[in-house]
């Protein structure tokens, strides 16, 4: 999967959290080249709650799960992500711990923004940073507004 196909994912995602970074296609390419690809297997975990990643991850193929284990046996499902989401956002932000777990359902490409690489890009091409931050930001602000409605506890 190149860098293409994932620009044409988040671009097509229709998602009230959807990413929606004001690139034109330069810049994408610019902001492109501080990812990191990864591909995980069906079940594996790419964020665990309870640990700390300064990362955040973009969906270009496959699903992801995210839920929260509680008290109650077994777990919570929060979301299902498919290409194009946003996931594991908070660690650009902060390093405290995932208040959930993000797992692979089937074969799953991610691109990963790991912090030393974002900070990079601030010094480099800080109108491109600050545009990540702003969309960011904003899929953050969706999400917490859905998890209040859904009443679920953010942490």
């Amino acid at each position: 999967m190149g860098i293409d196909e994932l620009i044409e994912a988040v671009h097509s995602l229709r998602t009230e959290d959807a990413f929606r970074a004001r690139f034109n296609l330069p810049q994408w390419h610019n902001f492109a080249s501080y990812l990191t690809p990864y591909q995980l297997r069906a079940g594996d975990l790419l964020i665990k709650q309870g640990e700390c990643d300064r990362a955040a991850y973009f969906v270009g193929q496959g699903s992801l799960q995210v839920y929260v284990n509680g008290s109650a046996p077994g777990s919570f499902r929060v979301a299902l992500l498919r290409p194009g989401a946003l996931v594991g956002e908070t660690g650009l932000f902060s390093a405290e711990p995932h208040s959930a777990s993000v797992e692979a359902m089937v074969p799953t490409i991610v691109w990963a923004l790991h912090l030393p690489r974002y900070e990079e890009l601030c010094a480099r091409a800080p109108a491109i940073a600050n545009e990540v931050l702003r969309a960011a930001g904003a899929v953050m602000v969706a999400r917490m507004r859905a998890n209040l409605q859904q009443r679920v506890a953010v942490a």
